[in-house]
């Protein structure tokens, strides 16, 4: 996911820091609440770090922690123990401090005296900004100095400044505090078994000029604007029950992540798309945020929609060596603020990726087969044959079949597909693939695109683009198993490099060849097996490299680590291929992961063996939460249910082969095209209420998008 070379890898946020997020806002703490500028904490709105400094003291005291979490995304609750006048270790005087985060913060500070005599108090707030850019931060390198004031008066701070023509302020409010050199003092006597508190926010002032209106609750009576956003998103997705209590706390703390990982498009208010992922990915970025799309549309298939209408809006038009952007290329990333210099390609807008332009008509394909209004899908269409354009034109540098990638500019990304990090692609001896480098998995991801444009085009009746984008299907597919296919290894190579010579690393981008469809009939049990080897399965998930490979590092972002999404779209083409059993079991562990996690799987961790530790190991700098990976136990328990559906063809598919641990599941209020269902799943047994007429329920698998003969024995008979 992340945009990462050799040099510019995010220092981790430390040990107990807390995330907060909302939006395209985050806020990084530690366990007590304060932020300082010397760790990568801060409060950040629109990739900007409005807030450097946010400190409590008493009594000229930090509060020492005695307890952090987050009620929600967005909502943080510290708590912690003041030193007392006295200087007595064992302080009558308790902290609590109830976070929210919106476009600032709104920050709830209550001190309680449990001591049977008054209690005198001097409370220090003290903040600062540096409005630095969001990969300033996250590198340690400062690269611009602005000319700041500062106003102090009672009850406010409001601090702005200037960079070249671009200006940007915040403005602190606390009632009743006095303005001090750094900040707000307050002076206070606490009753015996009594308590003290105050409101403060911090809001950005846009442009520097006028304060915005608070985006924040008025009092603890009225409800936020936050909570609301999130009740919506709550109402929108079917409620659960699963026997097994543990897995169904994962399934609502993902609902809930994902509710908190949307952003609005800024020319469509009323448009949600996914962000990647906490803290340094508060974005939209093409691949991500189309697979995250994809894994979740069972449960709110609009905001797949989102995504495609917002990606197609920012589809390359124009030949740009610095941004890498190409006509028909979906877009990378997108940043704000002003500090885009210091961006991939040095812009806002980064185009740097061989994998989102298949994908985004794959999941075109996908979003297809859900009851979404036929004038939306339409008016994606033209977009999906552009991105197919790039393909042929751009994606495939020599006409040799393949997608291959290579950086324009040095600025940009060495490796563009998702395994993005300079060193992600290698030999099996370690050695680093060079570029153009053409990946497996890429390839899969076009078949998927070809397969479900020549769907789209069958179903409109357009047969003769149906039969030639079939025909590129069949024949990308031979081409791959020739070429890619290691016979003496019994996997499939991770890529092609610049010489076509097969880069023979064993790693996890074939399983989501296995996703894809593209893997001959007679391979994939060769591959199936090679996955669930001890070399690649840790015990908690497929490894993303093996580790008899010479580049494997078991804390390493790409070459040895577990990525949960990796895993979930690994347990999907398992079950493609009909290997149950296998699926069962990587899915199981991923799921027991999550319970040493606070039932919230991060954006990986490390690949040590479950034998050998009795816990999954974080990876230091892994994002969380993050889009792929909350996403990832709806997409298993999808999968596991074989649920899926295609409307357009009165179909709707449920096949349960959940492992029985799991117990029996249970889901209401299910949308389906607008209409809304129910479904018990008790072993085999499937119960269905309230189906939408016109559907009829199947048993199995629906046939893939490839299968053009048999999804046409399915449309209903006039």
């Amino acid at each position: 996911m992340a945009g990462w070379n050799a040099d510019n890898a995010a220092g981790p946020v430390g040990q107990g820091a807390v995330t907060l997020v909302e939006g395209s806002s985050f806020c990084i703490s530690l366990q007590n609440g304060d932020i300082f500028p010397h760790h990568p904490h801060g409060v950040f709105h629109e990739d900007t770090r409005i807030l450097s400094r946010w400190c409590l003291t008493v009594n000229g005291q930090p509060v020492e922690p005695l307890g952090a979490w987050t009620p929600a995304p967005y909502q943080g609750m510290y708590v912690g123990r003041a030193v007392g006048t006295d200087g007595r270790a064992d302080s009558p005087l308790t902290v609590e401090r109830r976070r929210e985060l919106g476009g600032g913060i709104l920050e709830d500070i209550t001190i309680r005296n449990h001591a049977l005599q008054p209690a005198a108090c001097d409370v220090g707030l003290f903040m600062d900004t540096d409005f630095a850019d969001l990969f300033e931060v996250k590198d340690g390198r400062f690269h611009r100095q602005w000319e700041q004031t500062r106003r102090c008066e009672v009850g406010s701070v409001t601090m702005e400044a200037v960079w070249q023509d671009v200006r940007k302020g915040v403005i602190i409010r606390a009632p009743g505090g006095e303005a001090g050199a750094d900040g707000l003092l307050f002076h206070t006597m606490i009753p015996a078994h009594g308590e003290w508190s105050v409101r403060a926010t911090a809001e950005p002032i846009p442009d520097g000029s006028v304060p915005a209106p608070p985006s924040f609750h008025a009092s603890s009576d009225t409800v936020s604007p936050q909570f609301r956003r999130q009740q919506s998103w709550d109402a929108s997705i079917p409620p659960v029950r699963i026997g097994n209590r543990s897995l169904e706390r994962t399934v609502y703390r993902s609902y809930s992540d994902i509710g908190a990982l949307r952003i609005v498009d800024p020319q469509h208010p009323d448009r949600m798309v996914v962000a990647a992922g906490a803290p340094w990915f508060m974005a939209l970025f093409g691949r991500d945020s189309l697979l995250a799309s994809f894994m979740v549309m069972p449960i709110n298939a609009p905001l797949a929609l989102g995504t495609l209408q917002t990606l197609a809006e920012r589809q390359g038009v124009v030949v740009d060596p610095v941004t890498e952007e190409q006509p028909g290329r979906i877009l990378h990333e997108v940043r704000l603020g002003v500090g885009v210099g210091l961006a991939l390609g040095g812009k806002s807008v980064y185009y740097g990726t061989a994998d989102a332009t298949p994908l985004f008509v794959a999941l075109l394909g996908e979003v297809s087969r859900w009851g979404l209004a036929n004038e939306d899908i339409a008016a994606l269409v033209p977009h999906a044959d552009r991105a197919l354009e790039w393909i042929r034109d751009y994606g495939d540098r020599d006409g040799d079949g393949f997608v291959e990638y290579e950086r324009l500019n040095d600025q940009g990304l060495i490796n563009q597909g998702w395994k993005d990090s300079w060193d992600g692609i290698n030999f099996a001896d370690g050695r680093i693939a060079e570029a153009p480098i053409a990946l497996c998995e890429v390839q899969g991801y076009v078949y998927s695109a070809y397969t479900a444009r020549a769907w789209m085009a069958h179903d409109a009746g357009d047969r003769m683009l149906a039969g030639e984008l079939r025909g590129r299907a069949e024949l990308l597919k031979k081409q791959f198993n020739e070429q890619f296919w290691l016979p003496d290894r019994g996997y499939y190579a991770i890529a092609l490099d610049r010489d076509k010579r097969p880069v023979d690393a064993c790693a996890s981008n074939m399983g989501h060849c296995l996703w894809s469809g593209i893997v001959d009939e007679d391979k994939a049990r060769q591959v199936a097996d090679r996955l669930m080897s001890p070399e690649m399965f840790s015990g908690w998930g497929v490894r993303t490299l093996a580790t008899d490979m010479g580049a494997y590092n078991p804390v390493s972002y790409h070459n040895g680590s577990v990525w949960p999404h990796d895993n979930a779209l690994i347990v999907a083409g398992l079950l493609r291929y009909g290997f149950v059993e296998e699926a069962q079991r990587l899915a199981s562990a991923l799921m027991e992961a999550a319970e040493y996690t606070d039932h919230r799987l991060p954006e990986l961790f490390c690949g040590y063996s479950r034998s050998d530790y009795p816990q999954p190991l974080p990876y230091p700098t892994a994002c969380s939460p993050q889009a792929w990976a909350a996403t990832t136990p709806i997409m298993l328990i999808r999968s596991l249910l074989r649920y899926d559906a295609h409307l357009s063809l009165g179909g709707l598919w449920i096949d349960p082969v959940l492992p029985e641990s799991w117990g029996d599941f249970n889901a209401t209020n299910v949308d389906m095209g607008g209409s809304r269902f129910s479904f018990n799943v008790s072993g085999s047994r499937v119960d269905v209420m309230d189906l939408p007429e016109g559907i009829v329920l199947h048993r199995g698998m629906r046939p893939s998008l490839a299968d053009l003969e048999e999804l046409d024995k399915l449309r209903p008979t006039e």
